[in-house]
Parts: C-alpha cells; sequence; structure tokens
C-alpha cells in the first residue's frame, strides 16, 4: 500500500490544502494528518499540529492507527457537526441465542457492524447463563465499533401458553421471535436473523425494504425454496403454508407497528385476531403437523394473510440449498449474495466448506484492519479449497456482494473534505 508520500505530498500541510478526495490506497495505515478528525458518531478532535514537517519525520507512535471507514476531514471555513444518532434512527437487528450459540450469534453481529452504514440497536435474547458472556464479549470490541451499535439484553420470555412448551419447539428458545412484537412495545421496525446468518452487504440495503411495503404488507421473507418440485413444503407439509414453496423464517423484517395493530384472518374463528390472541390457539390447532415449528406456524398465519407478507428474494436469505445440488438462486447469480444463512449447521462440519469459509474468515478478522488484506484476499484463498463442491464451484456468487461493500467502504464513506479547490 503506498504511503502518502507516494501520493505525492511532501508535507502535511500540503496534502491538507490540495487534497480534495483520495484514493483509499493512499491512506490506510499512514500518517495521521493535522486537522479535524470527524469520526461517524463523535465530536471533532485536535489532533498534533505537524504543520511544515516531512511525512516521514513523524513520530511513529503517531502512525495513523484507525480504518478508513472513520475518517472524515474538515474543509477550512466549513462547519461540520457530527451528531450522535437517536436511537429513534437506529435499525433494529434482532436475534435469539440460547445453548452454544454464543459464539455463531457474535459473528453475526460483527458481520452486520463491518459494513452497515446507521446505527444499529442489538436486541439479543438470551438464557440468563449467556447474558454475561454478551456483555464480556461485547465490551471487548474497539471503540471504533462499538460507538457505532447499542444494545440490550433480554431473558426468554413467553406472554401466552406454556412457556416450556414454546421453549422446544423445534429449537431451544426459537419461538421467540413470535413475540418479539408483544415484548419490543416501543420498537417500531425491526429485522430478525437466526443465529446462524452473515451479512455480507449493509443492513441499511435490507432495511429500506421497509419502505416498499404496500398499505397491508407487514412482514417479509424469502422463499424456502426457488423449485417447487423439489420444495419442502410443497412435497411434506401436513399444514397450510404460503405460496407454492413456503417461507423460510431465518430473515425476517417486521413492522411490529402494523402487526400489533392487524386483526389476523385464521382457520379458529370467524372474526380476526390479533397477533398475540392468535398464537397460542393456533399453536395448539396444528401441533401435531407442524414439523420446522415457528417457522410452520408462520407459513400458516401468511397462507390465510397473504396479503400481509412481502416476498424478498433468494439472495436475502441465500442458504445451502440453493447451491449444494446445483445453483438455483438466480438473484445471487447476477447480484451475488446478500445475507448468507448457514443453517443445517454447515459452518461446524466440513459438508458445505464454502459456508465454512466464510464464516471463519468474518469470525477471524480483526477488527481495524484492512478489508481487502484481512478479510477478501484469505476468504479468496479459502474458496480455492473448496472448488470440490457444487458451492464451491461459484465463488464469485458469495464474493460478488462483499467485494462491492468493501469498495463502497472506501470510496463512499471516507469523504476527505479539503482545500479551496474542488476537484470533484
Amino acid at each position: 500500500m503506498p504511503s502518502v508520500l507516494e501520493c505525492g505530498y511532501n508535507t502535511v500541510e500540503a496534502f491538507l490544502d490540495d487534497v480534495i478526495y483520495t484514493s483509499p490506497y493512499c491512506w490506510g495505515g499512514h500518517t495521521k494528518p493535522k486537522g479535524h478528525i470527524f469520526t461517524m458518531s463523535s465530536t471533532p478532535q485536535k489532533n498534533p499540529d505537524y504543520s511544515g514537517q516531512q511525512m516521514d519525520s513523524v513520530p511513529s507512535p503517531q502512525r495513523f492507527p484507525y480504518s478508513l471507514a472513520e475518517i472524515y476531514l474538515k474543509k477550512p471555513g466549513e462547519q461540520k457537526h457530527s451528531k450522535e444518532p437517536s436511537s429513534l434512527q437506529c435499525m433494529h437487528l434482532a436475534v435469539v441465542a440460547c445453548g452454544d450459540r454464543l459464539e455463531e450469534t457474535l459473528i453475526m453481529l460483527k458481520s452486520a457492524l463491518l459494513f452497515s452504514n446507521r446505527r444499529l440497536c442489538f436486541h439479543i435474547f438470551a438464557e440468563d447463563s449467556l447474558k454475561p458472556e454478551f456483555e464480556k464479549k461485547l465490551k471487548e470490541w474497539p471503540l471504533s465499533y462499538t460507538k457505532k451499535f447499542e444494545y440490550n439484553i433480554y431473558p426468554i420470555t413467553f406472554s401466552v401458553g406454556n412457556a416450556q412448551e414454546w421453549k422446544k419447539l423445534f429449537k431451544p428458545c426459537a419461538a421467540q421471535r413470535l413475540f418479539l412484537p408483544v415484548i419490543l412495545k416501543d420498537v417500531d421496525s425491526l429485522l430478525y436473523v437466526d443465529t446462524d446468518v452473515l451479512f455480507l452487504r449493509p443492513i441499511d440495503d435490507i432495511w429500506h425494504i421497509l419502505t416498499e411495503f404496500n398499505s397491508t404488507q407487514l412482514a417479509a421473507m424469502a422463499p424456502e425454496h426457488e423449485i417447487p418440485k423439489i420444495g419442502w413444503y410443497s412435497r411434506f407439509a401436513r399444514h397450510p403454508y404460503y405460496g407454492t414453496t413456503g417461507v423460510n423464517s431465518g430473515v425476517m423484517l417486521m413492522n411490529l407497528t402494523r402487526i400489533r395493530n392487524t386483526q389476523f384472518k385464521n382457520s379458529m374463528i370467524p372474526s380476526g385476531l390479533s397477533w398475540e390472541e392468535m398464537l397460542y390457539p393456533l399453536y395448539q390447532k396444528y401441533k401435531n403437523y407442524i414439523t420446522w415449528g415457528d417457522q410452520d406456524l408462520l407459513n400458516i398465519i401468511f397462507y390465510f394473510n397473504p396479503e400481509c407478507l412481502y416476498v424478498f428474494p433468494c439472495q436475502w436469505n441465500y442458504r445451502p440449498d440453493h447451491c449444494m445440488y446445483g445453483s438455483n438462486c438466480k438473484g445471487a447469480e447476477e447480484e451475488g449474495v446478500s445475507i448468507l444463512h448457514g443453517n443445517r449447521g454447515v459452518y461446524h462440519d466440513d459438508k458445505q466448506p464454502t459456508f465454512k469459509a466464510l464464516y471463519e474468515v468474518i469470525r477471524d478478522f480483526p477488527f481495524e484492519d484492512n478489508l481487502f488484506q484481512s478479510l477478501y484476499y484469505p476468504l479468496q484463498s479459502k474458496f480455492l479449497d473448496t472448488v470440490h463442491t457444487l458451492c464451491g464451484r461459484i465463488p464469485q456468487v458469495f464474493l460478488k456482494q462483499i467485494e462491492k461493500t468493501m469498495k463502497k467502504v472506501y470510496e463512499n464513506r471516507v469523504i476527505v473534505y479539503l482545500g479551496a479547490n474542488h476537484r470533484y
């Protein structure tokens, strides 16, 4: 990576006076210049004055320690305010973690932070034994990232029915997601994801889908399968399900306000029921016919209320089924995977090494390192060992969106306002 000297500037002042927008390759890991630094959510901080000094004479302890995504330099005479976003401006992300899902959940949250632009509010529902571990790990993350999010940890609770029954539905505690509209009464909208999800682009992009809802839509999910004749629901389901293939609830965008205010059609009584009123009677009616627990209940709900569901394409919930028998997600082939869902435990065995490689690279990435050098290139290298699998033969599907996202981190977030002569 070139130094600032190699970018053509002999002194710090020359650099400050002349540069309007600089390639990221003239920034990362090098000298911290004079001026005011504006981070994503901090107030201005005055830096040491190295005016007139040669770049190579700046003391080594002052070597620039920040990631590129944090830098905003003030143009002379221009006021720039860094206002801390309020919780109302948060993108709300909810997850439920029980048993051995601590690491998976932390890696998911890490992937969300790496690329997202707006502030995040994490809502973590966890068993009591996991709460101190979450708090300890989150506090260990560097300040440059912890200032970009806030979090709350909630106990596992169910407002209606038998709590032990709900807890054992499909996977431990997974049914908790059904109660989010009831528990998070002050949250308007949120994105729920399973612990085995990884974000390969900013959450901002899927959050934008909320603006595409029509007047009746209140949730969004992806199809369970792309091809009805080999889909699970179309072949084996013994209960009603949405559409021709059902939907997968591992990534679910929810307008909680609309959910709380809607009366849902159902198969139990002629009139509508509120979300909370409907849950336990629905479970009691279908509990002997469902296989996938809360996901099946959601499919039943939206079978009777199809106008309430927005269906987003498969690249927003990309699972091994989309490539392990041959590629069948056209959206991912064209645009790349946006959100990876490593169900079937593929992060922890060797059956789908492409999924495992992505998980391990994000897990091992040091927060403030260069994304290309410490994430993208190791990922490319690991993918070379996966070409014996059908998923491994389409690496571009997994790399396209993450490469595009990293370029945006460097090209769009790092805005340098300097000098009197504008060269845009």
